[in-house]
Formats: structure tokens, C-alpha cells, sequence
């Protein structure tokens, strides 16, 4: 009676062990398997891909330093679609608009030189490297870039989606209209943190911002034709100077006062009510976001935080092992 007491007692561990591997790898496809990233992925498969990447990032950001805030926002844009799959590449189809199609898209530059280390990497080791760790990788040099060295190392081992669709990215992008509540969901459903979305949001210290996505902070906040309250007084006249009623959709305004430098100038601008679009003045509007703030004015906490917070974005919903492909070419599935 012991014996079958003992082989009961195994065979319900067995089976509760079975169930909760099976429920863990449920939970995994459904968030992506980050944990199978690491650094290093192609160190023995394509021992350059790294240094491919570095070396035409940097040689096209010092050609065109507009491209730095271009590399960084799309691989932003490519993991809150989808997850960082490089859906945010793919062309449209006849039956399908592709992401790179979405209004928040619209402005998106550089994939030709994606397109370019692709076929670099193609040429060196034949479907090997994935256009969603180029994406990632291109992210790190474009910032890198000014400093002449890594920020934080990026963790490879993506593979590369089958699906691109504009409605997507119009719904899973943060409009810069948004609120803090609104922001806040959208990076949690993501399975980032309150400190993420502030930390991450600083990568607004680089680029431009056009007047359409902020002009009704100037002209129209409430309504009834005013001006958002928040909004310093002094740049609430700077912007309306640069970005009359009527201001075509393409007139931009530097996001701060060093747009192809990445520093801590962004929180610097929080804190005076500076903040050029309403997801930027919205996170002053919340004591522990606010207090996020404040500590990145810490010198090098912002440096460090978003290191954590990019590589923590860089594994959303990622496709590793056999799922996905390697495409050939990035803007078209195999």
C-alpha cells in the first residue's frame, strides 16, 4: 500500500509539473521568449554582423545626424507592434497597408541603410542575422554615435515576423496627444514599468517634433481657443512664433535645445514646463513620474536608467529559436 500510495503521490507531482511547464509556456508565447536573448548570439554564426552594423550606422549619422532620433524612434516603433520583430520594415501588399504606412510612421527615415546592412550581412553570412537585430542594433550606434562608444550592450537572437498591418501601429503607438493614464496602459500592456515610460520617453531629447501634434496645446486645449495652462509662458510664444495657426504639417521644432544630442536636456525642460508634446508636460502631472524626473537630473542616471529600460523594451514579444524567419531582405517576407 505504500509503494502505490508512493506511485500515486509521483504521478500527481508528474502531472502538476507538467501542467505548470505548460502553462509557463503558454505565458511565454504569449509575451515572447526574451529570456532566449543574449549577447553575443552571433559571435561564432557571424562573428562582423556587429561591427557591420556599427560601422554603417556611424558613417550615416555622421552624414546626417537627423538620422540618430530616426534609428532610436524606429526601433521603439517596431517592438510596440507586434513586438521588435522588424514588422515595422515590411512594404505594404496589395492586400495589406504595412505599419511603415501608419500616421505615427509617417516621418520614419533610414530604412534604406537597414536595407543596406542587410545586404552587407546576406553577403558576409547568408540568413543568418535578422532584420529585427539590425533594427535593434542600429537603435544602440545611432546613440551611441556621439559618445564613441556602446551605451549598453544589445541582447540578439530575434527573428524576424510575417505581419505588418497600419492598423497596429495606429492602435499599440502612443499618440503624443495622450494623457499619463493613457500613456501609462500602454507601456504596461507592453510589460514595462512607470519608471520605463519616463526613463524611455527621454529619448525625446533627440529630434524634432512637428506643430500638428502639438498645436492645440497653443491654440485650441480645452476647446474654446486657448492655451494649455501648463505650458510655460515664455516657449508657449517661442512655439507659436515657430508654428503659426495655420502651419504647414511639415514645420518642425526641436524636442530641446541639443536635438542630435543625447543628454539629459529633455528633464532638464520637463521640470519648467517645457515639454513639447502632451505625453512629455503629462508625466510632470503625476508625483512618482515626476519623481522619475527629478532623478534623472541626477548626472548619468539618465545614461544608466535607459540602458535598463531599452534592453527591457528590446525583448517585448521577441521571436527566437524556430519561430518567425530570417528574412533575405527586410522589407519583404521570404
Amino acid at each position: 500500500m505504500n509503494v502505490m500510495m508512493m506511485m500515486k503521490g509521483s504521478c500527481f507531482m508528474n502531472n502538476k509539473n507538467v501542467i505548470i511547464v505548460m502553462v509557463m509556456l503558454i505565458i511565454r508565447g504569449g509575451h515572447g521568449d526574451g529570456d532566449a536573448l543574449r549577447h553575443g548570439f552571433y559571435r561564432n554564426s557571424c562573428p562582423h554582423a556587429e561591427s557591420i552594423v556599427q560601422n554603417s550606422i556611424w558613417k550615416s549619422v555622421s552624414n546626417n545626424p537627423h538620422l540618430s532620433a530616426k534609428f532610436l524612434r524606429m526601433h521603439f516603433h517596431d517592438c510596440f507592434v507586434r513586438g521588435c520583430d522588424a514588422s515595422i520594415l515590411l512594404d505594404s501588399t496589395p492586400n495589406s497597408k504595412a505599419e511603415k504606412r501608419a500616421s505615427p510612421n509617417q516621418s520614419l527615415t533610414g530604412y534604406k541603410v537597414i536595407e543596406d546592412i542587410k545586404t552587407q550581412l546576406e553577403q558576409t553570412c547568408p540568413g543568418v542575422v535578422s532584420c529585427a537585430d539590425i533594427v535593434a542594433l542600429a537603435a544602440r550606434d545611432a546613440v551611441s554615435f556621439q559618445f564613441g562608444k556602446h551605451l549598453w550592450a544589445v541582447q540578439t537572437g530575434r527573428r524576424d515576423g510575417h505581419i505588418s498591418r497600419a492598423s497596429e501601429a495606429e492602435t499599440n503607438i502612443i499618440p503624443p496627444t495622450s494623457n499619463f493614464s493613457t500613456a501609462l496602459q500602454g507601456f504596461t500592456s507592453k510589460g514595462l514599468a512607470l519608471r520605463d515610460l519616463v526613463v524611455l520617453t527621454g529619448a525625446h531629447t533627440l529630434g524634432f517634433g512637428h506643430c500638428k501634434f502639438f498645436n492645440h496645446r497653443l491654440y485650441n486645449f480645452t476647446g474654446k481657443g486657448d492655451a494649455d495652462p501648463s505650458l510655460n509662458p515664455t516657449y508657449a510664444a517661442f512655439l507659436k512664433r515657430r508654428c503659426p495657426r495655420r502651419s504647414a504639417n511639415t514645420t518642425a521644432v526641436s524636442m530641446d535645445e541639443s536635438p542630435h544630442f543625447f543628454d539629459a536636456g529633455y528633464f532638464v525642460n520637463l521640470v519648467k514646463n517645457r515639454g513639447l508634446f502632451q505625453t512629455d508636460a503629462a508625466l510632470m502631472t503625476d508625483n512618482q513620474a515626476a519623481a522619475v524626473v527629478n532623478d534623472m537630473l541626477v548626472p548619468g542616471s539618465f545614461y544608466r536608467q535607459f540602458a535598463g529600460s531599452i534592453i527591457k523594451m528590446g525583448r517585448i514579444q521577441v521571436l527566437t529559436g524556430t519561430e518567425g524567419e530570417i528574412r533575405k531582405k527586410c522589407n519583404v517576407v521570404n
